[in-house]
């Protein structure tokens, strides 16, 4: 996975598969570390001017089963919509590199009919990230 400019892509010759629309940090104390990225998808979707309603697919790092349906309760987000190809507890957690797992298994999720996706995940301590993308276009 690289991330480049637009402009850099195309003097590369490179076609992107996706934009960066916006993302966020959160971070809460580390006792109830596993909701952190409640605050994180908030945090991207502010940034990137969008809504819940506008994602067409989300893929959020399961650290366990208990911290994910926690966010997805907290979001009250559409189950049909979330780690539609099974998540980390299918898939699994590369501890260091779960957020470019989650990440590239959203890219490859956009298409015609997937455009925009969300991505999340905790990274200890008490901390979370998240990124909102669209298919490039």
């Amino acid at each position: 996975m690289l991330v480049m400019s637009e402009d850099k892509a195309k003097e590369l010759n490179i076609e992107p598969l996706a934009v960066l629309d916006g993302f966020g940090s959160h971070g809460v104390d580390p006792s109830i570390m596993g909701i952190a990225p409640v605050g994180a998808v908030e945090k991207a979707l502010k940034r990137s001017e969008k809504e819940l309603s506008d994602i067409d697919v989300f893929e959020l790092n399961e650290a366990f089963a208990a911290q994910s349906l926690a966010v997805d309760r907290e979001l009250k987000l559409p189950p049909e919509k979330v780690n539609v190809k099974g998540g980390a507890i299918a898939l699994g957690h590369p501890i260091g590199a779960s957020g470019a797992r989650v990440l590239v298994t959203l890219l490859h999720q956009l298409n015609d009919e997937v455009e925009t996706g969300l991505t999340s995940l905790c990274i200890g301590g008490g901390q979370a990230i998240a990124a909102v993308v669209s298919k490039y276009k």
